[in-house]
């Protein structure tokens, strides 16, 4: 037993060049042991369309600059916009919990709701199976007081369309227990929300922004960015009750409080979570996006690369971090910022001056204006929203994230730090290779043109045409599955037992991906079993129309012509038995249990598609 263990918790140890590839909705955690940062997780949408989930974890060196990849046999699944804490307890661990993933054409799409702990001194997984425990979801946030892990939030997407939650769990790490919290209906609490920031003070811990989608019958959703600021107000009641000896068996107590919107705030903005400062005890924000949707077929959005801070004790108050100016003299005359190209490595002037332009958050307005060569802010990361951020001591470091222009989008890979107690320049630890062409460049502005509304995902033109695999196991609107002509039958049979698995594989993700098509027939959503019915539950939901199909060719009737329906429901649900098998074990990876595989699964690829839910949380 020994010995399996420690096979399942083997560790490899690797050093690696610079932080790890282009990505966005990763975790970047401050080591609660040490003086490091550790990655877990993200993912890359590539410009043919492709979508990369990671579950790699590394671990980055301050002192020496220094970047280190840990792969052990036992670890999370792929994922994103998952959720990770920090404890010092038992010389330090990691808690994850959540998050998604996407099949490579993201034709299948899925949330976790596993539970894991990262075991720092080992470097090793474990999974932490509780009967009680938060539902899948992603976009939520955890924060850790004293030795309870609260998690708030996040966002569940069934396919039809997207389910914001505002519920509150509570993890004991000493019992190892998950509780939800209930309020009373009349208590005020936060709006159901995603991608905010949440905090943790000696008090309780103080949440902020976020972004959700409001649902109007009859209109498209409308993307709705928050600024709101709440406190979660948190204490352990001691005391005994006069008639037993007994603490109570319930000691913590919860209640959230609205705190007053003060009079400097930074522009509304979505996509951006505070890092926790906590020498100061204060939340550092950095960038974000601003949408402004003017009407169905347009959305403007700016992106943001400035700094704040918020002060979390009391009842809260924005700062606006400027960069210190350098007291030495100017050097040299001014110079006009030309190229549009994203951090490119140190070199000649030319170079410098289309890193200067690159870097300021409205390139249009710098154009035929001087730029100070002096002024700190030329140092400043490109704008960009869903960016890793974690403050390590005195110093914040900023990885990855995304930046759009026209209708790309930019996924980058780029680290940078900025020491927070002088605020004089940021460092780049690591330069981008990514060209970002300028604004109204040929090719940027024909997409532009093209598609300005499927930026946000959310139009009717679900287009996955071009993909084979998305059409596997398609015939009509039906989403039949693709059974053997009898006259091929021998072919099949001596297939090898992987060929067809991996044929089933492909139709089992066609039939998640197809079924994103929200103009299916009622008739054929009805006709269809879902992954984790049985035949019993099928033919309950569907006797009505089966009975019907009986009826239109049989002369039977009663207990006869139930008997007809059932049959031909029995012959639909065998024909996707076999892809529903295996829609259910890629559901099982990710951790969904039977109950929401049927209230989701047969829907996992919709509601609008990934992008709808990756672009802002």
């Amino acid at each position: 037993m020994k010995r399996e263990w420690e096979d399942a918790h083997k560790v490899t140890e690797e050093l690696v060049e610079g932080p790890p590839s282009r990505r966005a909705n990763a975790t970047l955690t401050p080591c609660p042991s040490g003086n490091y940062l550790w990655c877990i997780g993200g993912e890359f949408f590539s410009d043919d369309g492709k979508a990369y989930f990671y579950n790699d974890v590394y671990r980055y060196n301050p002192d020496k600059d220094e970047w280190r990849k840990f792969v052990s046999p036992t670890c999370p699944g792929p994922r994103s916009a998952h959720a990770v804490v920090a404890s010092p307890a038992g010389g330090g661990k990691f808690f994850l919990f959540g998050g998604e993933f996407s099949s490579l054409y993201q034709n299948t799409f899925h949330h976790y709701r596993d539970f894991w702990c990262f075991d720092i001194s080992t470097h090793s997984w474990d999974r932490l199976d509780t009967k009680i425990r938060p539902s899948a979801r992603s976009g939520h946030r955890m924060a850790m007081w004293k030795h309870y892990i609260v998690l708030f939030g996040g966002f569940y997407d069934p396919g039809f369309r997207t389910q914001y939650l505002n519920d509150t769990w509570v993890f004991d790490t000493q019992e190892y227990k998950w509780r939800q919290i209930e309020f009373k209906d009349t208590d005020r609490k936060p709006s159901t929300r995603s991608g905010f920031s949440f905090l943790s003070t000696p008090e309780g811990i103080v949440l902020h922004g976020g972004y959700c989608k409001e649902y109007t019958k009859g209109k498209r959703p409308v993307g709705v960015m928050l600024d709101d600021t709440w406190f979660l107000r948190m204490s352990i009641e001691t005391s005994q009750s006069p008639s037993s000896s007994k603490v109570s068996s319930d000691p913590l107590v919860l209640k959230w409080e609205k705190r007053k919107k003060p009079s400097f705030t930074p522009h509304i903005r979505s996509g951006c979570t505070m890092a926790l400062w906590a020498a100061k005890g204060i939340g550092v924000l950095f960038g974000g996006v601003t949408d402004d949707e003017r009407d169905e077929e347009s959305l403007e959005s700016v992106f943001w690369n400035d700094l704040y801070g918020y002060q979390l004790v009391g009842n809260g108050r924005w700062q606006s971090m400027t960069l210190k100016k350098s007291k030495k003299g100017v050097r040299g005359a001014k110079r006009k910022a030309t190229a549009v190209q994203q951090d490119e490595p140190e070199g000649s002037d030319e170079d410098n001056d289309a890193v200067i332009k690159a870097r300021d958050t409205k390139n249009t307005e710098l154009q035929g204006h001087e730029v100070d060569p002096d002024d700190p802010m030329l140092t400043a990361p490109i704008s960009r929203y869903n960016a890793m951020l974690a403050v390590l001591r005195n110093t914040l470091y900023i990885y990855g994230g995304i930046f759009e222009r026209g209708s790309r989008e930019y996924t980058l890979d780029d680290f940078h730090s900025i020491q927070l107690d002088k605020l004089e320049r940021y460092t780049c630890l690591k330069h981008s290779g990514i060209v970002i062409p300028a604004e109204g460049d040929e090719s940027s502005s024909e997409e532009d043109d093209e598609g300005a509304e499927s930026y946000d995902g959310d139009g009717d033109d679900d287009d996955d045409d071009s993909d084979d695999e998305t059409r596997v196991g398609e015939v009509d609107a039906g989403l039949k599955p693709k059974i053997p002509d009898e006259s091929h039958e021998d072919e099949v049979v001596d297939q090898p037992n992987d060929v067809r698995h991996d044929e089933i594989r492909v139709q089992a993700t066609a039939f998640m991906g197809v079924s994103r098509d929200t103009t299916r027939s009622v008739e054929d959503i009805i006709s269809t079993p879902e992954p984790g019915e049985s035949l019993a539950i099928f033919y309950a939901r569907s006797r009505e129309y089966w009975t019907q199909k009986a009826h239109t060719v049989s002369e039977n009737r009663g207990k006869q012509l139930r008997r007809d329906g059932f049959s031909f429901a029995e012959e639909r649900y065998a024909e996707y038995k076999p892809i529903l098998e295996e829609v259910e074990k890629i559901l099982a990876e990710a951790g969904l249990d039977e109950d929401e595989m049927r209230a989701g699964a047969a829907h996992a690829g919709g509601g609008g598609g990934v992008g709808t839910n990756r672009n802002r949380r």
